[in-house]
């Protein structure tokens, strides 16, 4: 249990494998600051249950019998103010199902591991336990509203160069907040844009598709080697870095799988050093939603060396407040505005008609 001035952390399990539910049950049971008050095997038990005991806190497999865990989420955030958080494998089905999920308002994502016994190391206990805590402390808020921006008319022709390149740092909470720029932006902006989402590997082609779909820019999963190009968004895949250089015919992409940057891979930071090393200036740095500082130690370089252009999401409108503050505190952000307004100003920074 927790200490007794804190009341624990409420947690509703909800998985259709008896063996995944004991597993979990047994790591929150470690975790003293953790309560698990019910266990479920459905969605639609899932909702029954949580009436009776609601818990701070549910986990929600995306692929369930009688009810799945994406109809089920629809109907808790209608139901309570719970925090939900899923779990989900790496096939198509369930990346696809996982990256709705949090589009709908889901907190953040547990990646099954490819054995279920690995369920049980070291590093998957804290990531759930850790996950949890983070859920509960989340600030769920309504996103949902889009930026209101009169778009240009756009022919289906892209920009012939690049004038910016956009920046873009994001995690918990991330796949919504993208969901509510990225949409927003002009197909023919004449800018490429890359994007650190901290997401497990197999699940950022998924988000890339989703994006794509809703929007005029064309959104993909980064590849190595490929050059940057105007009207263009590319997401770091999970588990690599995405880096900056600066070659003969532009600018290329490059993925690596060396160390952990700021405790992440991909890493914000280790994307924006690269940008630095570039020697280009024509940069906006925009930090959003998410847990902990990666990024800031990149964007205060770039505001040192290249005097780049920095937005901070403002407080009220993320779900976990930790990125943009680690900026907005060493007093380099040149604007904090809320979600919806983060379009409006990158094309009031590039001078783009509205």
């Amino acid at each position: 249990m927790s200490s007794k001035n804190e009341a624990p952390i409420r947690v509703l399990i909800t998985d259709d494998s008896v063996f995944m539910r004991k597993i979990l049950k047994d790591i929150l049971d470690e975790a003293p600051e953790i309560e698990v008050v019910g266990v479920a095997k459905n969605g639609k038990e899932a909702l029954e249950i949580a009436k009776w005991v609601n818990p701070d806190v549910i986990t929600l497999d995306v692929e369930m019998p009688v009810m799945n865990g994406l109809e089920c989420l629809k109907l808790l955030l209608e139901q309570g103010s719970y925090a939900v958080v899923m779990i989900s494998s790496d096939d198509s089905l369930g990346t696809r199902t996982a990256i709705e999920a949090l589009a709908s308002g889901a907190v953040d994502l547990i990646k099954k591991p490819d054995s279920m016994f690995l369920m049980s190391s070291d590093t998957k206990r804290n990531e759930i336990i850790q996950k949890i805590k983070i859920a509960k402390a989340a600030t769920l808020r309504n996103l949902d509203k889009k930026a209101d921006i009169k778009k240009k008319q756009y022919n289906g022709e892209k920009a012939q160069r690049i004038e910016k390149v956009i920046a873009i740092g994001t995690s918990t909470g991330g796949p919504k907040a993208l969901q509510n720029v990225i949409p927003c932006l002009p197909g023919d902006l004449p800018a490429s844009i890359v994007i650190v989402q901290h997401m497990p590997q197999g699940f950022t082609r998924s988000l890339a598709k989703r994006l794509n779909d809703l929007s005029e820019l064309t959104v993909k999963e980064a590849e190595d080697k490929e050059l940057l190009r105007a009207g263009f968004a590319y997401i770091a895949p999970g588990d690599k870095h995405l880096v900056v250089t600066n070659e003969k015919d532009g600018l290329m992409v490059r993925l690596d799988e060396s160390a952990t940057v700021s405790g992440h891979r991909p890493s914000f930071d280790k994307m924006l050093y690269s940008l630095d090393k570039t020697g280009i200036t024509n940069i906006i740095g925009v930090v959003m939603t998410g847990m902990g500082s990666d990024g800031a130690k990149g964007l205060f370089e770039l505001k040192k060396n290249r005097n780049i252009k920095i937005i901070a999401q403002d407080e009220e409108s993320c779900i976990v407040y930790g990125m943009p503050r680690a900026v907005v505190e060493m007093g380099i952000a040149d604007s904090i505005v809320s979600l919806q307004q983060i379009p409006d100003e990158i094309l009031n920074i590039m001078g783009v008609q509205k």
